[in-house]
């Protein structure tokens, strides 16, 4: 644990030391469970790439991205993880209103404990992929809600590679 406390607080550092050269975004309170039905809690920081990477001709369609950088608590199994993801944002539509978006991110994560006894899982390891897809709505506040499905594995860089799923939904706060 005291390696994890450790790695967790140096990337959280390096993420607060790169922030002049990104825009932030927001704070992001989560709530989910596992595909064991364990409770999953998540508090996370974003930090936009700074301008959008995509833009229709109409300028009702944009492609946005941003750091999303969080620490999860596993429920049940006394475990935590510390992850940074790059995120990919697809919105539709401009002006007032609560506009729709899609997203989707591939990152990494370190997880404090490799076994999840409460969920039958094994990780094998405690470095980890962090895949995920959610949709939601943006306000004109710059608030968000939405809901996401994520799914970590090693990639079968070491054995036994069982992995974990959980389905969220989130607030983020924009600031």
């Amino acid at each position: 644990m005291k390696k994890c406390s450790l790695w967790v607080g140096s990337a959280m550092l390096g993420v607060m030391a790169f922030q002049p050269a990104f825009a932030e975004k927001g704070l992001t309170a989560e709530l989910g469970q596992t595909s064991g039905s364990e409770m999953v809690y998540r508090l996370g920081m974003q930090f936009d790439f700074g301008k959008p990477i995509w833009t229709s001709d109409s300028g009702s369609v944009q492609l946005e991205g941003y750091w999303d950088a969080g620490i999860t608590r596993w429920g049940g199994e006394n475990a935590t993880s510390a992850s940074i993801t790059p995120v990919f944002q697809l919105r539709f539509g401009q002006g007032a209103g609560p506009i729709p978006f899609i997203e989707a991110g591939i990152g990494a994560a370190v997880f404090s404990e490799t076994e999840f006894k409460e969920a039958g899982r094994d990780l094998g390891s405690a470095f980890q992929f962090e895949d995920l897809i959610g949709a939601g709505l943006r306000f004109d506040s710059g608030s968000q809600t939405g809901i996401r499905l994520y799914h970590y594995s090693n990639a079968g860089l070491k054995q036994p590679n069982q992995g974990i799923n959980k389905v969220a939904l989130y607030y983020r706060m924009a600031i």
